[in-house]
């Protein structure tokens, strides 16, 4: 690991006053993805901002009846709060599907939206990779990807977004705020944060450089049925194949977004039409412009399997 500088931070404000130190400044909250990174030498900061003396730990009720989850509240926390249980179930669920119970508590709601692909040609610095280091290729495409994305690709990158919470996040159509370094606010949608490859892989997200995410606000509740499943090579401690995210109602609509498939959590309007069709007409929806290899073309038909699982015990 290189050498970096520390500091804590004790407002929003002052960590991004903090921030503009360096340009090489990264803020650490759980630190669960960083500090792996940090080790391998593929995040190389010069300068690091600790935010866990900003508060931001509330879950709160907004005015339109959804809820406001503070960007250093923890995964643990998150899941186990009753109002995500009673009425964000999806979420919950998807939270307890990630990592483990030591990670959970650690890592934070806005440090799991930023969290980093696992595909393995990123984490080898021997390979080439246009996302670790922009330019120098991807080893990923024609090497082993049975992990990678089938959809949203580019010639530059096929890496897949890791997160469970994300996947959910995304169907309920949450929305992320943001503290900008000159101090005005921004809110972007949950299906705008995350960014497909095209030629530049390395930009992952739609945040400037230094802005602060400060919470993720929910909608009010959607009802239904909430439901996520996730299929992964053992029972625990996993990233997903695939994973599906749904909020279903009694007649048979709703929405679906799927995880470990792309660059992003992916769920088009299209294809939550067709839900009352089943699930081969909503996965024909979903990756009509697939592009899968010879290692993880399996994922579409898991997707309709796991698809049709998922209408089926939101019948029961």
């Amino acid at each position: 690991m290189k050498s970096f500088t520390y500091e804590r931070a004790t407002t929003p404000a002052d960590a991004l006053a903090k921030a503009q130190k360096s340009a090489e400044t990264r803020f650490i909250a759980g630190g669960t993805n960083l500090l792996d990174l940090m080790k391998l030498e593929i995040e190389t900061p010069t300068h690091l901002v600790d935010l866990n003396r900003l508060g931001l730990k509330a879950i709160e009720p907004t005015a339109e009846g959804g809820l406001r989850i503070g960007a250093m509240v923890s995964n643990t926390q998150l899941a186990a709060d009753e109002r995500v249980r009673r009425d964000y179930g999806v979420l919950s669920r998807a939270l307890l599907a990630g990592a483990s119970g030591q990670l959970r508590n650690k890592a934070s709601t806005a440090g799991n939206l930023l969290q980093r692909t696992r595909c393995p040609y990123f984490y080898d610095t021997n390979q080439a990779c246009n996302k670790r280091q922009p330019g120098s290729g991807c080893a990923a495409i024609g090497g082993y990807s049975k992990q990678l994305a089938v959809v949203g690709v580019s010639d530059a990158c096929i890496a897949t977004h890791p997160s469970d919470m994300a996947v959910a996040m995304r169907v309920l159509d949450a929305q992320v705020e943001t503290l900008r370094p000159d101090g005005s606010k921004r809110v972007i949608p949950i299906a705008d944060f995350h960014k497909l490859p095209g030629t530049t892989p390395h930009i992952e997200t739609e945040l400037q450089r230094g802005e602060l995410i400060t919470a993720v606000t929910l909608p009010a509740p959607l009802g239904g049925t909430h439901i996520y499943r996730k299929v992964r090579d053992r029972a625990s401690y996993a990233f997903a194949l695939v994973s599906v995210a749904a909020v279903l109602q009694k007649d048979g609509t709703g929405r679906v977004a799927i995880g470990g498939v792309a660059h992003k959590p992916w769920r088009l309007a299209s294809a939550d039409a067709l839900l009352p069709r089943g699930s081969k007409a909503v996965a024909d929806a979903l990756f009509a412009q697939a592009k899968p290899t010879e290692h993880n073309a399996y994922k579409l038909p898991l997707v309709e399997r796991t698809l049709a699982a998922t209408l089926a015990q939101a019948r029961t």
